[in-house]
């Protein structure tokens, strides 16, 4: 007995490793094939956005009022604790709630809140912080489209809101660490094939922008706009 439980348990994990291997294997060859490959950046009069890492999420920054959306109507920072004020730009970042919420470090992290988030238990919610200036850095890629693709990407991102009857977003009461960010409820459910960073890769081929055929981590993303990125 003791014999077949010792044979079960080591089948089980091996069983595990190769699906870890496979799914790091899987995400390194998708995240490589481009879509939207001929997408080119648009011109010096076209909307400014860009998508940005923190080394392990991405979100997308697009301007805060244009000719095209005026995102005050949805969200506002007077959710935040900064207080009433008229930025520049504001991020969307798609994830787990419980993540966000409850793990404000690594450290922080529990099996419950990691199991929930990977194994489609848990609910999302959109993260939004707003800023006054952005910099485009290694870790923040400008991209230029034009207005079509814009719309585009505005309907991805407004459809992503959990939204009243009304139409309102829905705030998640919660006292960020920042000072310029808020929580919402979003549509959706987090796993480990659909993470923060597969949200924004979606989001840019919804604009018919580059983006990888699939990709659970923010290195695919950010290298389809490199200086030196070939379409």
């Amino acid at each position: 007995m003791i014999r077949k439980i010792l044979r079960h348990t080591v089948l089980a994990l091996a069983a595990c490793m190769l699906l870890v291997v496979v799914y790091f294997i899987a995400a390194l060859g998708l995240s490589a094939i481009t879509v939207n490959a001929g997408s080119s950046q648009g011109r010096e009069d076209d909307v400014e956005i860009y998508v940005s890492t923190n080394g392990v999420h991405t979100d997308i920054i697009v301007p805060y009022e244009s000719s095209c959306m005026h995102w005050d109507y949805l969200i506002t920072p007077a959710d935040t604790k900064m207080g009433v004020d008229t930025p520049r730009y504001v991020a969307f970042g798609w994830g787990d709630k419980g993540f966000y919420l409850e793990t404000p470090t690594w450290g922080d992290l529990t099996f419950r809140v990691a199991f929930k988030a990977l194994f489609f238990l848990g609910t999302s919610a959109m993260h939004v912080t707003f800023y006054n200036n952005v910099e485009e850095s290694e870790n923040c890629r400008k991209i230029l489209i034009d207005r079509e693709q814009y719309l585009k990407l505005v309907a991805y991102i407004y459809n992503s809101f959990s939204l009243t009857n009304t139409g309102a977003a829905r705030r998640i009461a919660f006292r960020s660490s920042l000072n310029n960010d808020a929580y919402y409820e979003a549509e959706g459910t987090y796993s480990f094939l659909n993470t923060c960073n597969t949200w924004t890769n979606s989001a840019l081929k919804a604009a018919n922008l580059r983006a990888c055929l699939w990709t659970p981590f923010d290195t695919g993303i950010l290298r389809k706009y490199a200086p030196d990125a070939r379409p």
